[in-house]
């Protein structure tokens, strides 16, 4: 009797080392990983803020939380009239540290089109990741130990997807901001491309936000989507950046291009143009065909388009949309690689990488990448600063 229990203690244990083995090899193969050792940091509302909203035309009301959910949550709100110099600052709890920066009221839309034989770093899919967004810009040169800019008249490039799936998307957004102010001082450039993370947000679609944000805009007194909606100044801020841009001979795009935007007369300042216009509003398709539905789409669209990576595309199919532009290469984020790779005979980049997340841990660990690109010269950049030429 003893010896059949435990012959059949052998088969289940074994079964289980099987399923294990197997689980963990398909994982490995889907790039995946676990998450465990949630820190509670992650739900800390002391401090949480700046929210700015304009009040009217001429005053912007600047919020922020305060208390603990024991002794209850308050608001520490000043008005200040949009013509006043505003210096606010960004508290991130896991390390209790804070960046300050001046808000500008003037907003103004970016150029389309660079051409200047400056370095450019290409980062993506930061997806609310304060602290690995802050100190791969560290490692990288790009900003030193106190934030300050180091990266003289080149050009950092985010392309999309920096907010969602994360506890840190204030703080992502106002660095950016403040980055995006402090480059121009040395100048160079910050830009900011909306992928489609940034379109859910702008849209009312929340399926990937942080719970904290519903907590965060209760205690405001407002919905979720009035958080960057256009009288919030964050999100008049973010509806303002462009879906495409051409750099140094590049083209930045959080999805990528459909070889059928070659069957339209249109420029870059138009796909930008559609696309600012339709910010706020939801896609559905309609029976006609148009460009508008092109690049709007969220199968096809600018920001959506996974084709580089999931469909049977020649490389006259890649080539016409990079064509179309004038440009030498694509830079795409959203669909996720192992590493920053290029494709198609070098005419398109994927930098979307697994990067480590600010609350949590992951196994197997990951590492942030991004995309350097010197002259006519392409590097991986690593987590520790160091690059490969690909």
């Amino acid at each position: 009797m003893k010896k059949r229990i435990l012959r059949y203690m052998k088969h289940i244990f074994g079964t289980i080392g099987t399923l294990l083995v197997v689980g963990i090899v398909v994982l490995l193969f889907l790039n995946g990983s676990f998450e465990y050792g949630n820190n509670p940091l992650r739900l800390n509302l002391d401090k949480e803020g700046p929210y700015v909203f304009y009040k009217n035309d001429s005053t912007l009301n600047i919020n922020y939380i305060r208390g603990n959910k024991t002794d209850g949550f308050y608001l520490d709100q000043e008005e200040y009239s949009t013509h006043d110099a505003i210096t606010a600052s960004c508290f991130f709890p896991l390390d209790s540290t804070n960046f300050s920066f001046p808000i500008n009221t003037k907003i103004e839309t970016p150029k389309t089109t660079y051409a200047d034989n400056e370095k450019v770093l290409a980062i993506s899919d930061i997806e609310s990741g304060y602290k690995t967004f802050r100190d791969f810009l560290i490692n990288s040169k790009v900003i030193d130990l106190d934030l300050n800019w180091t990266f003289g008249k080149g050009h950092l490039v985010l392309v999309g997807d920096f907010v969602d799936r994360g506890f840190s998307t204030t703080q992502v957004l106002w660095f950016i901001y403040k980055l995006e102010q402090d480059a121009k001082i040395h100048g160079g450039n910050v830009h900011f491309i909306i992928g489609n993370h940034e379109l859910y947000n702008m849209q009312g679609k929340f399926k990937s936000a942080s719970y904290k944000y519903y907590g965060v805009a209760s205690i405001l007194g407002k919905q979720h989507h009035d958080l960057y909606n256009q009288n919030s100044f964050i999100g008049k801020w973010m509806a303002s950046k462009n879906t495409l841009e051409l750099i140094n001979g590049n083209l930045f795009t959080h999805g990528g291009i459909h070889p059928d935007i070659a069957n339209y007369d249109i420029t870059i300042d138009e796909v930008n143009e559609i696309n600012r216009a339709n910010y706020y509003k939801l896609y559905f398709p309609k029976p006609e065909e148009s460009v508008e539905q092109l690049i709007t789409s969220s199968r096809k669209g600018i920001c959506w388009y996974r084709g580089y990576f999931r469909d049977d595309l020649s490389q006259e199919d890649v080539e016409k949309g990079i064509d179309k532009f004038n440009a030498k290469a694509v830079v795409v984020g959203h669909t996720v690689q192992r590493k920053v790779k290029k494709l198609y005979n070098g005419k398109v980049f994927g930098i979307d990488v697994k990067h480590p997340k600010d609350y949590n841990k992951n196994w197997p660990n990951k590492k942030s990448e991004a995309l350097l690109i010197d002259g006519e010269k392409y590097y991986r950049v690593l987590a520790n600063g160091n690059k490969k030429e690909i």
